[in-house]
């Protein structure tokens, strides 16, 4: 491979979905059902069906960027320019650093997590870490890794993933919130005052809060 940012950040997102993957597979083995690998609401199996390619161009197009001469997978001219190198070589640890908070994320979910809203299946409160002050700290990380992405890739399919995703992710935390709201009521509706959806709310610095995605 040529390019070694473009490099660094396709390692980073195969191991990201390399790390779903088994955690889906763990969720399988456990409960011995699809439910939370594989969505039951009609609007997630919907987004779904965009999802999966997207998920498949995202782990695809840093390869081509970083092996590829080819228009428009290859990387343009003024992303090997010195001051836009750094600041690609900086995405790319950035991303790294998302991929490491994320499974300090997943850790702290343990057996709760789940890739899909599951109305029939209960899970513990999570009431650390990020959780405390983010309701989706998992969704707030994938779209900066998304950022860092355009960052070191920037190409126009790239550039094209990344608004899908973005969108994508707004929908997913927001239909969480309606399921959580409904399942939890007035405990999860005073959760989601005090926090913020993907950044923290100034100022609060309270530590109790419930995990969501």
């Amino acid at each position: 491979m040529k390019d070694l940012p473009a490099t660094v950040l396709a390692t980073t997102i195969w191991t990201y979905w390399f790390c779903v993957g088994v955690m889906a597979v763990r969720v399988r083995r456990r409960t011995r059902r699809l439910a939370g690998v594989v969505p039951q609401q009609r609007l997630e199996q919907l987004m779904w069906t965009v999802w999966v390619p997207l998920v498949v161009a995202w782990m695809v197009l840093p390869y081509l960027a970083a092996s590829s001469g080819r228009s428009p997978w290859a990387l343009p001219a003024f992303a090997y320019e010195p001051g836009c190198l750094a600041v690609r070589w900086g995405a790319a640890l950035a991303g790294i650093a998302c991929l490491a908070l994320t499974i300090e994320c997943w850790m702290r979910m343990g057996k709760n997590w789940r890739m899909a809203v599951t109305p029939d299946q209960q899970t513990e409160l999570v009431t650390s870490g990020l959780y405390a002050h983010v309701r989706h700290p998992i969704y707030a990380l994938s779209i900066l890794l998304m950022i860092a992405s355009v960052v070191v890739v920037p190409t126009p399919p790239m550039a094209i993933v990344a608004a899908v995703h973005v969108a994508l992710m707004l929908m997913k935390a927001r239909n969480e919130e309606r399921f959580l709201l409904a399942a939890k009521g007035e405990a999860y509706a005073r959760y989601c005052r005090r926090t913020g959806r993907f950044v923290p709310r100034l100022g609060d610095h309270r530590s109790h809060a419930e995990g969501s995605s």
